[in-house]
């Protein structure tokens, strides 16, 4: 077989693919490009080199890594492509149940590289007339065949009686064409004298014209002295052509026949009586296939919901086709097991400190209580859909001072050890010693998008009117814009107006003795105004918001016990 010729899985030879010639381009060029890929529901859309070549799709981590080998591949000749219904620049290209999810740069990029595929797909052949039309005979003769096989054997094995006959008629086989031979061979002995005695019937006229007697060289004469002919012969009797009895074998004939037509009788009876049973047994395996091809149906509907089930078209969107309960379930869901997660590490946490030995006068953290007051106040307010409720809470904590709540929360060196909704964070500007530009990702809860925040956090002692007003520390955080981070399609941009207000609280001690952590009450006041923007529906929203707020002034608090019990005081 030549270079240019290719064969199938089947082994059977297939058309054979154009060789490109100098001065004669055979093909579609390869087009390739950046295309926004959807990885999964943590990372999102990212961006991959994307190749169409040889009628395969295959993409790239960047352009750069092409000589490494591809990430992935499609072949596009079953492959079926969707341009989205809402989102102007999204294909999805889907084979059996892998799909990609493809992004181009705008429309035109869309329609190019769906035009290319095409173009690809029919120049592959794929799908023609001739060679679904081939194919398509060769599958059924060979079908048909086989089926036939299959069925044939398995009746035939049905019954020892069946098999019984069946080789009586084998042997039946073999007498025939034994038979037939020595027929045949009898017939070939009539037809060589038939042809001599022709022969010797010119030379008698011959000899008769010529008045001469004739003899034969085995002496029997031809002619008598009266002109009378003799036979001439004795070969052609029956019994004279090799010893053959030709009615002995014509009778015998007759009966193989007879015996061959009453086996094939018996064989018909046998299988009319059987053929109940089968079509009983055919019945029951019909249906059996059919519940069976159902299940694999149903099984198959589910499957593919369970792949698609992560992809964008089930994200948050203003076209999602996840419903507001499912949507509430998801998000629950995710939190329940962030929750548990932050509770087998605060688990772990307190028993090896209650391993190691407790600093005197540490009573906060070796106890494990604490003395919480808080109330938590909303007012429900939609804007263009979105929820921007504003909220108070309340918060009162023993044994530390309001400079020290406001420290732990601003300074971003201890940010992630108390705040666990956040993926990661940088100083974008230091503007003082108080004040800095954050830029910060939360950690997504799917199905909901994820979201960065860019801020302003600034901390201020506030100075009292008189010396009965108790010291207060303030720490505002306030979103802003900043060429170093702008918005990207990775995130949705949250906006956020958020003051924390500590007033310390101290009571007199007993005598002469000295202020104390026991002295020491902390009043906090937590105002926040928040903007998630996307679309999130408001019911999901306002639940988180209930359910986290209380949650995170627990923790953020408990860590600040933790970490200035037995330290000096920071008035």
């Amino acid at each position: 077989m030549s270079d240019n010729q290719s064969w199938n899985s089947s082994g059977s030879e297939e058309d054979l693919e154009p060789r490109e010639e100098p001065g004669h381009p055979v093909g579609i060029a390869e087009f390739s490009g950046v295309l926004s890929k959807w990885t999964n529901y943590i990372h999102g859309w990212q961006d991959r080199w994307v190749v169409l070549k040889n009628n395969t799709l295959s993409y790239y981590k960047s352009q750069d890594e092409t000589e490494y080998g591809c990430r992935g591949s499609l072949c596009l000749s079953k492959a079926v492509i969707t341009p989205h219904e809402f989102d102007e620049c999204r294909l999805d290209i889907s084979v059996n149940d892998s799909v990609w999810y493809l992004r181009a740069q705008d429309p035109e990029h869309r329609h190019q590289w769906i035009d290319s595929i095409e173009l690809h797909r029919a120049d592959s052949g794929y799908g023609s007339e001739s060679s679904l039309r081939r194919h398509g005979s060769m599958l059924s003769l060979t079908s048909a065949t086989s089926g036939y096989s299959a069925t044939s054997t398995s009746s035939f094995k049905k019954g020892h009686s069946l098999r019984e006959k069946l080789a009586e008629m084998e042997t039946f086989r073999d007498i025939l064409c034994r038979q037939v031979d020595t027929l045949q061979k009898y017939f070939d002995s009539c037809a060589d004298a038939v042809s001599k005695d022709e022969l010797q019937r010119d030379k008698i006229v011959e000899d008769d014209e010529d008045d001469f007697p004739n003899t034969r060289t085995d002496g029997e004469f031809l002619h008598n002295n009266n002109g009378s002919k003799e036979k001439l012969f004795q070969s052609l009797s029956p019994k004279g052509i090799n010893g053959i009895d030709f009615k002995g074998e014509a009778i015998t004939f007759k009966a193989t026949t007879a015996g061959i037509l009453a086996t094939l009788s018996h064989c018909i009876d046998l299988m009319v009586k059987r053929e109940d049973s089968w079509q009983k047994r055919l019945d029951k395996e019909m249906e059996k296939r059919r519940r069976i091809e159902e299940g694999y149906k149903s099984a198959l509907t589910e499957l593919k919901k369970k792949s698609h089930f992560g992809g964008p078209d089930y994200e948050e969107g203003p076209n999602s086709l996840i419903n507001e309960d499912e949507f509430f379930d998801a998000v629950e869901a995710a939190l329940d097991r962030q929750d548990k997660i932050e509770e087998q590490c605060q688990t772990e946490k307190t028993r090896i400190q209650r391993s190691s030995p407790v600093p005197p006068g540490d009573v906060y953290s070796s106890t494990g209580t604490h003395r919480f007051s808080d109330k938590v106040y909303r007012r429900e307010v939609e804007e263009n859909g979105i929820v921007l409720d504003p909220l108070k809470a309340t918060h009162s904590v023993k044994g530390v001072t309001g400079h020290e709540v406001c420290h732990y929360f601003w300074d971003t060196t201890y940010r992630n050890d108390w705040e666990t909704t956040i993926e990661n964070f940088n100083v974008v500007e230091t503007l003082s010693d108080n004040a800095a530009i954050v830029y910060q990702t939360h950690k997504r809860v799917w199905p909901a998008s994820q979201r960065d925040v860019l801020y302003l956090s600034a901390m201020r002692k506030i100075l009292a009117n008189n010396e009965n007003d108790p010291d207060t520390w303030l720490v505002c955080n306030f979103s802003v814009d900043h060429d170093g981070a702008q918005p990207t399609n990775r995130c949705v941009r949250a906006k956020i107006n958020i003051a924390m207000i500590c007033q310390t609280l101290v009571s007199p001690p007993e005598g002469d003795k000295e202020i104390s952590r026991d002295n020491i009450l902390c009043k906090i006041t937590y105002v926040a105004n928040v903007n998630p923007g996307g679309w999130a529906p408001a019911s999901v929203l306002r639940a988180v918001a209930k359910r986290e707020y209380p949650k995170f002034l627990k923790r953020f608090t408990s860590y600040v016990q933790e970490k200035t019990a037995g330290k000096p005081i920071l008035f």
